[in-house]
C-alpha cells in the first residue's frame, strides 16, 4: 500500500506538469480542429489528476518519514515537477535585471551625448564609461545591501519568534494554528500539525518566522552573490552601446549604437521569459520598444541641450 501511494504522489506532479504543458500549447495553436482535440486531452488529464488526488486524500496512514527522507522525497518530486520547464537560479534574476539597468541607462546617456555633440566619439566614450562604472557600482552595492537587509530582517524576526516561544509557547502555537486555519485547514488538523512541529522548538520558531515574512532562510539571496552578479551584468549591459564609438565617429557610430543596443534590448527581454510565463518574443519586443523610445527621447533632448549650449 505504501509503495502504491508513493507512486500516486510521484505521478501527481507529472499530471499537473502535463496539464500546464498542454495549456501552453493551446495558447499557441491557431486552428480550430487542433484546439478542440487539445481541449479534450486537457480535460482527460484533469480528470486523471482529480482521481489521483482523491486516492491520495483517502489513503490509510503511512509510516512517518524522517526529515532526511522527507527532504529527499521532496527533491525528487521537485525534479519531476520542473522537468522540461525553464528554471533559473536566484542570481540569474539579479544578472538579467543588471543587464537591463545598465543597457537602458547607458543607452540613454550615449543617445543624449550623441545628440548634443553630433556623435563625437571622444565625449560619448568618456560619458559612457563613467556612466558604466557608476551604474555597476550602484547596482552591485544596492544588490548587496538589499540581500543583506533581507537576511537581517529574517534573523531579527527569527529572534523575536524564538523569544515569543520561550515566553509563551501556548500563544505562539495558537498564532501558528490560526495561520494554517486561514489557509484552509480545520482547527483540529491545524492544532495537530502545530503540536507535531512543537516537538522541535527550532522547527516551531522557523515556521512562525516563515509565516511572518513569507519566506525561509534557504530562500534568501546571498549578499555577495547578488552584488557580484548585479555589478558585472550591469557593466556588461552598459558597455554594449559604447562599442561602436570606439571604432566609429559621427552618425555611423550613432546608427550602429542604436542597432546593437536594440538587438541587446530584445535579447535581454527574451531572457526575462526564463523568470516569467510570458513568451520570449513578446517580452523581447516589449523591451525593444521601450529601449527605442528611450533612445529617441534622450537623443532629441541631447540635441536640444547641445543647441542651447552652442
Amino acid at each position: 500500500m505504501h509503495d502504491l501511494l508513493l507512486l500516486f504522489r510521484i505521478d501527481q506532479p507529472r499530471e499537473s506538469h502535463d496539464i500546464a504543458k498542454y495549456a501552453k500549447q493551446l495558447e499557441e495553436l491557431g486552428d480550430e480542429p487542433s484546439t478542440i482535440i487539445l481541449k479534450q486531452v486537457i480535460e482527460d488529464e484533469r480528470e486523471h489528476y482529480r482521481t489521483l488526488n482523491n486516492l491520495v486524500r483517502n489513503r490509510r496512514p503511512i509510516p512517518q518519514s524522517s526529515p532526511q527522507e522527507a527532504r529527499k522525497a521532496l527533491e525528487e518530486l521537485l525534479v519531476i515537477r520542473q522537468k522540461g520547464q525553464a528554471h533559473a537560479a536566484g542570481w540569474i534574476g539579479d544578472a538579467i535585471y543588471g543587464v537591463n539597468d545598465g543597457l537602458g541607462a547607458i543607452f540613454g546617456i550615449v543617445s543624449g551625448v550623441s545628440g548634443a555633440t553630433l556623435g563625437n566619439s571622444r565625449f560619448v566614450v568618456i560619458a559612457g564609461i563613467v556612466g558604466m562604472i557608476a551604474s555597476a557600482l550602484s547596482m552591485g552595492s544596492g544588490a548587496y545591501l538589499a540581500a543583506k537587509s533581507e537576511r537581517e530582517i529574517y534573523q531579527a524576526e527569527f529572534s523575536r519568534e524564538r523569544d515569543a516561544v520561550g515566553y509563551d509557547e501556548a500563544e505562539a502555537q495558537e498564532v501558528l494554528s490560526l495561520s494554517y486555519q486561514i489557509r484552509g485547514l480545520s482547527a483540529e488538523e491545524a492544532d495537530l500539525f502545530v503540536e507535531h512541529l512543537a516537538r522541535d522548538k527550532s522547527q516551531l520558531v522557523r515556521a512562525l518566522a516563515q509565516e511572518r515574512l513569507n519566506t525561509t532562510e534557504e530562500g534568501l539571496r546571498k549578499p555577495w552573490t547578488s552584488a557580484i552578479s548585479g555589478a558585472l551584468s550591469t557593466a556588461a549591459g552598459a558597455f554594449i552601446p559604447i562599442i561602436p564609438f570606439i571604432f566609429l565617429n559621427g552618425y555611423p557610430a550613432v546608427i550602429w549604437a542604436a542597432v546593437i543596443s536594440l538587438i541587446a534590448h530584445f535579447t535581454v527581454g527574451a531572457a526575462k521569459s526564463l523568470l516569467t510565463i510570458r513568451s520570449w518574443w513578446s517580452s523581447g519586443l516589449e523591451m525593444t520598444l521601450v529601449g527605442a523610445l528611450e533612445g529617441v527621447v534622450t537623443y532629441l533632448i541631447g540635441m536640444a541641450l547641445g543647441r542651447i549650449g552652442g
